[in-house]
Parts: C-alpha cells; structure tokens; sequence
C-alpha cells in the first residue's frame, strides 16, 4: 500500500475514533449507557406515593408552565408519559419552516419512551444505572430544580435581561450531557423558570420521588356506573349500516377535541373520542392521523371513549357533557331522519376535507342543528385546538365581538341545500392541499372559489328578500327558547383569545351572524383542517383564508341593518385599508334587499345590538354580565386612555369581600384596530387611542398576565383611584408595587394556589390550571 494512502487511512481512523469517543456521554462511563423506560407502575407499586405527594408538586408549580403542545422545549408534564417522553430541540410552532414537521403527540405518535428518544426526545429522568446517586445527578429535571434552590431568587422586584419571557424566545433545551454546561451560562435558568423556587417541603418530595427512580401511577380508572356509560355510548357511535357509521364520522369529527363526561355520574372523569382499529370491548388502537378525516387505512373505523388521564389545563379544557337526552338528540338528527346513505364516503384529501360533499346525505338541517346545540363547545375549538398561540392565527379577527346564528328553519330551506350541493366544488377548504402548501397559488384558487359561492349566494338571497322573504330579526336563532349558545363573545389578546357564552362586555365595534355554510367551513379550516406541524404555506393560506369567512360573518350582520348604512359602518371597521382582494371580493356580498327591522335613530348598529339581545334575553347566559360587577371596581371600565394603554391583556384581581370571601374578576384590555387587512403589519393598524377595557365578574382567559389581590375595600378604592393616575409605566409598576403579585413575590405560589381554589368555585366543571407563559415581568 503507497505511504501516501497509508497515512490517508490512518488518519481517517484517528477521526473516526475520535467522533467515537466524543459521541461517548461522560454519564456513561459514570452511570452506564442509557436505557430507555417507562416510570408507570401500579397504585400498589408506588404509583399511590406519585399521586398523593408528586403529582399535586408537579401540577401546581410545573404544570402551569409546562402542559401544551408547545410547552417549553415540547416538555409536557401533566402526564406520566409527558414525563417519560423527556424534551425535544425541535419547535411545534414555527411560523417560518418550509416543510411540514412530524407530528409528536403523546399517545399517538409514539407509544414507548424508545420510539420517542428515535425521535430525537431526549430524557429528564436518568435512564441509567438505577441507585440513589445516579437517579439525582444523571437527571435533567433534578439539576434544574436544583439549581434554583443553589442561586438566589430577587424578591419583589422587576427581573434583569437575563430572563427572558418572550414566547418566541431561543431554546436551550439541554440534555444531561449539555446541562452543566447550559447551569454555569445561565445560572438563573433553574426551575420553575423566572418563577419563586419551590419550598424545602415541595423539593424534599420531589427529590426523594426523583432518587427512588420516579415511578408514576396512574390516575383510578373509571368506576363501574361510568363504563357502563361509556358502553353504552360505544355501542351507539358504532351501530352497523351506512346511516350510522356516517354519522358516528360526522360527530367525531366535530368533537374530537372535547373532554367528554357524564354529568350524572362524575364531573371530574373525561373522556376524548378517538377512532380506533379495535370494536367495543377491546383495548383501543388509535388510528394516528394527521388530522380527524385522514385515511385510516383500516377497512373499518371503531369510534371509542379513551379515558383522559392528564392533568386538565384551562387552556385545553373543552368540556361536554353526555346523557340521555344527548343521545335521544343525536339519534333524532342522525339516524331518525328520513334520508338513505347509499355509499360510505371515502377519505381522498379533496373529499374529505369537503365536508359539504362527504356529508351531503345528512340533511343540512340536521347538522346546523347538532353544530348549535354546542356552539360554543365548537367555536372554542377554534381557540383552544393544538396551537395554543399565535399572533398570526388570531389578528384576523377583532378584539372583541358578538356572534348570533342564523336560525336553522331559515338557513336549511330547500334553496339553501340545492345552493350548497351546486357548490360544494367552491366551499373545497385548504386543508386539501394537506400541511405543505404553495401560499400564493393556492389562495388565488381559493379566492376564485369563495368569489363564485358568494355571487351564488348573494343572487340566491337577493331573490329570496326581494320576492316575499323576510330580512328580518326572525333569521336570529334563539336557541330554541332555551340553549344558551345562541349568543357568543369572543375576546382576542394578542396571541390568545377566549369564547364565553353570553353578549358580554360593552356593545363591539363589530359582529358576526353565522349561517351553517359559515360555520363548518370555520370549523373545518381552523379545527379540522388545520395542521399545527403544517409549513409556513399552510399556515398562511390558512389565516388568508379566514380572511374571507371572517368578512361573511361581518356582512351577514351588516345586511340586518338599514341599507344606507351599510357601507358606511363597514367603511369605518376598515378605515385606512387599502382595499384588498379579500374585502373586494367579499364586497359582492353585501345585498340589494332592504332590511325590515324598524330603527328609530342615526345609530342603527347600536340599536341592532340593543334588538339581538332582546330577541334572546330568554336565553342569554349572564355569568359575565358586566354590569353585574361592584361599583368600586366597575370604575375600571372608565379609566383613562393613559392607564389603558399600560394594561397587558388578561389581569385577573382577586378581591375579598367584606363577609371574608375572595371574589374574582377580569380586567380585559381590548386593543383597537382601524382596521385588521393586514397580515404582518398589526402594529400600523392600531387605534391606540381607541383601545378600552371591560371588567368582568370570575376568569375569563386561560393566560393570566397579571394578578392583583385586594384584601379589603379599603384597598380596592385605594386600588381603583390609583389606576386612574396611572400615566406611563413607572406609575403602573409604583402601583403593582402596591398591590400585584409579581413573579418575584416571596409568596407567588400562595397567591397562585388561591386563584386556583377561587378559580375551581367559579368554574366548576369547566376548571383547568391557567398557564403563566405570559405572565408579566414589571
């Protein structure tokens, strides 16, 4: 062999042997190669301890930061398994990758803590040599709690650049091999992370835990009374035939992401609807898809009740309560119709994504009906679905708004359908070019469609009004004089937003009237549809797409007002917009036909607002009545433009009256727009000077930003009078000095497991832990 290859080969070895030896852990060689395992054991193995003494540590001081899809390096611990899948480098919301990301949901896309670590998940648990030693120092989540016991916390004070509590923020996300090197950086970054550290008492616990080799028990499976139920309802969702099974599908697909539970027997067992490989009476095969209506790949879908075993987060929690009734319901608009299904749909993508082709056997009114009866439940899905953020998903829509719905008699007429069968092509979602898209052609085509569906639409409507229809307040839905759905209020805060039931709040710049077409299409672009993994096309062509819908629902409203107007109060919601091909295309849909509702004023929108409410104050949900709120606080609602423009978005005040009982309240921030056609320019389409503020009786949002606690009424004046003096940001944080509860405040946790106590009261069924992600450092 010639010297030169000689030396060539040799040195190639070298290297390797090198790369060998640095790809070698220093744990390793202390600790033995890692083994990846599960910690689940039984009640009787330890899972008792987990329960009673690790679990409530973990929930109240972890969990609230560390519980959604895109928790903090995907570190998910409100579950056993979250725990044992360990963190990840790799970002769900990434608002710029340009091909679609695997999906990483726990339970479906892995089901071992091997297949998670192929999956680039790496360990917070030491999965080596299993002693005492070793379960403490070759754990990530053991050196971060330490860490923060070993440096020093500031208290009640603002904290220093080092900590940073932006949501987009650069992760560090370090393996055990990384960690001490990450600890001596960044020696603030202990855990819980810009947060008070936990008490001696709560680190014990979870250092004995940790040192005995975190085993985890699950919670008690459901009682015999509840899996009774669950057969029941089993046996319903899965009948044979035709008829059944596309409605079992159709009712999935719209309720997947409910915490489903039996009223009658437990509020706090929840169960989610999953399709599964295996019948009834089988342990469940999830069908990992994509999305609700991917091909299954299995000759026949089981529906089924997985017993939802994490720890409920506010920020997830859609609850929905089965019973009788509810199946009495179901069984009325699906299966007792008088209508034949004469072929089971398939799942191509075009199809599929189409709800208007794949459940067009089912009558229109059929399903507008079952969308109504839990119309929150669904317009909650488009907030509380897997993205759990994102300040280009949601300014799309405004700050505050009202939504009612077309009443189904009206909406379901045979016109109606025929106009929705012919063009069932035009009402194609986005979610069938699947979660890697082309933005620009892909919208074109779009626009082109909802251009076409809207002329029909309008020419149909026109003929209707103008030849004997009534446009009048008759078209409202009032929930059949007893449902409170029929009235809705969304509030956005920037990267968040919350649906509560009710016309809540001072009257909106804007409101939307919802018809069936409308609604599924939103449900089945936002929810349905929607891939949080998706590339930047499909995130885009998803938010330019809502562009068009959110228009529809504005211009149903616009035309119950005097046609004279109309045009007028659109032009001031889009003041200093250039006009847009959504807005143009979306102007074809204001109609020619005179509304009948008799106004006597120059402020119609006003008394059109006044008229919805009382067309359904039978019905209309009164928990956040605004006005329902103590005179001290309801000073708020006035405050002055200088302290709004202080205020974050959600402040939760915890205030006890004068019996000694703590009572919640929400001060909501509602930022102005001129108007919201523009995709990344937000900020040059603010109204500062028209932004205001609504105080709310209990919680509304899932993200705190900023909590106050007032002990007495003494303080809630004091409070109230200083807001109102509030100029610029020294004055707020002189006042939070008085009474907030900073991140830095030596008694945050107490305070925070008070707004829980407070929070379970006056939620009830609906209680899930809030998330400080976006709690404020001032």
């Amino acid at each position: 062999m010639p010297q030169k290859r000689l030396i060539w080969l040799v040195s190639i070895l070298i290297l390797l042997s090198g790369c060998a030896v640095l790809g070698v852990s220093h744990y390793d060689d202390l600790f033995g190669p890692e083994q990846p395992r599960s910690r689940v054991v039984s009640y009787s193995q330890g899972g008792a301890k987990y329960l009673q003494q690790v679990k409530p540590v973990l929930d109240n001081r972890c969990v609230v930061c560390h519980g959604c899809y895109d928790a903090p390096c995907q570190l998910k611990l409100s579950s056993p398994q979250g725990i044992d899948r360990g963190l990840s480098k790799t970002l769900v919301y990434d608002g710029t990758r340009l091909l679609a990301e695997s999906p990483t949901r726990l339970l479906f896309d892995a089901t071992t803590t091997a297949q998670w670590r192929e999956k680039g998940f790496s360990a917070v648990l030491n999965e080596r040599v299993q002693t005492e030693y070793a379960n403490l120092h070759g754990g990530v989540m053991y050196q971060s709690l330490l860490l923060k016991q070993r440096n020093s916390f500031p208290e009640q004070t603002i904290l220093g650049n080092e900590y940073d509590f932006s949501l987009d923020r650069a992760q560090s996300c370090p393996t055990r091999d990384e960690y001490d090197d990450y600890a001596k950086a960044n020696p603030h970054g202990g855990m819980p992370y810009g947060l008070p550290a936990l008490t001696s008492h709560e680190f014990a616990q979870l250092q004995n835990w940790l040192e005995q080799g975190a085993q985890m028990g699950e919670i008690a499976p459901p009682s015999k009374e509840i899996q009774k139920q669950v057969d029941k309802w089993e046996q319903f969702l899965n009948q044979s035939g035709n008829k059944p099974q596309l409605a079992a599908r159709y009712i999935y697909e719209h309720w997947y992401l409910a915490n489903i539970y039996f009223a009658n027997y437990s509020h706090n067992t929840f169960f989610k609807l999953v399709r599964s490989k295996t019948p009834p009476g089988t342990p469940i095969e999830l069908i990992a898809t994509v999305r609700p209506f991917d091909d299954p790949k299995v000759p026949r879908v089981y529906y089924r009740l997985m017993h939802e075993r994490s720890t409920l987060l506010s920020k997830t929690h859609l609850p929905l309560a089965l019973d009788d009734h509810k199946m009495s319901r179901l069984y009325s608009q699906f299966l007792g119709g008088d209508y034949e299904v004469n072929a089971l749909p398939g799942y191509a993508p075009k199809l599929a994504a189409n709800p208007f082709k794949t459940f067009a056997a089912i009558p229109v009114k059929s399903r507008y009906q079952f969308m109504l009866d839990e119309a929150e439940l669904i317009v909650k899905g488009f907030i509380k679905g897997p993205v759990c953020r994102g300040q280009i998903a949601l300014n799309v829509i405004n700050d505050h708004f009202w939504v009612a719905f077309v009443d189904p008699d009206k909406n379901a007429n045979p016109a109606v359908e025929a106009l929705l069968v012919e063009h069932d092509d035009d009402l194609l979602l986005p979610a069938a070019e699947q979660s890697n898209v082309l933005p620009l052609s892909s919208w074109a085509k779009y626009a082109k469609r909802q251009s076409d569906y809207l002329k029909a639409k309008t020419e149909l409507s026109n003929q209707i009004f103008n030849h004997g229809g009534k446009l009048d307040l008759d078209l409202i839905w009032q929930g059949d004089g007893h449902n409170p759905n029929a009235a809705l209020t969304i509030f956005r805060h920037f990267n968040s937003a919350t649906v509560v039931k009710g016309l809540v709040g001072q009257q909106p710049k804007t409101a939307w009237v919802l018809d069936y077409a409308l609604f599924e299409r939103i449900h089945y672009l936002l929810v349905a549809g929607f891939d949080v993994y998706g590339n930047i096309g499909h995130q885009l062509i998803t938010r330019l797409y809502m562009d068009f819908l959110r228009l529809e629902g504005e211009q149903n409203y616009l035309n119950l007002l005097p046609k004279s107007h109309r045009q007028e109060i659109k032009k001031y919601w889009y003041r200093q917009s250039h006009l847009s091909l959504s807005e143009f295309i979306n102007r074809k849909s204001l109609l020619g036909a005179e509304s009948l509702i008799e106004y006597q004023t120059d402020d119609p929108q006003s008394e059109l607002y006044l008229k919805i409410s009382e067309r359904l104050s039978d019905v209309l949900h009164q928990e956040y009545d605004y006005r329902a709120v103590p005179e001290g606080l309801k000073q708020l609602n006035r405050l002055p433009i200088a302290a709004v423009k202080t205020l974050p978005q959600v402040t939760f005040i915890l205030a006890r009256d004068e019996q000694g009982a703590h009572q919640a309240y929400t001060l909501l921030r509602h930022n102005a727009h001129f108007n919201i056609s523009s995709l990344l320019n937000e900020s040059g389409q603010r109204a500062y000077e028209e932004d205001y503020v609504t105080v709310l009786p209990g919680f509304v949002g899932d993200y705190p930003e900023a909590i106050w606690y007032l002990p007495n009424q003494a303080h809630v004046e004091a409070f109230t009078a200083g807001f109102a003096q509030v100029v610029d940001e020294a004055s707020y944080r002189a006042l939070k000095a008085q009474f907030g509860i900073r991140r830095t405040h030596p008694q945050f946790w107490q305070y925070s497991d008070l707004l829980h106590d407070v929070a379970r009261r006056y939620r009830g069924v609906e209680f899930g832990l809030f998330d400080y992600n976006r709690l404020e450092n001032r």
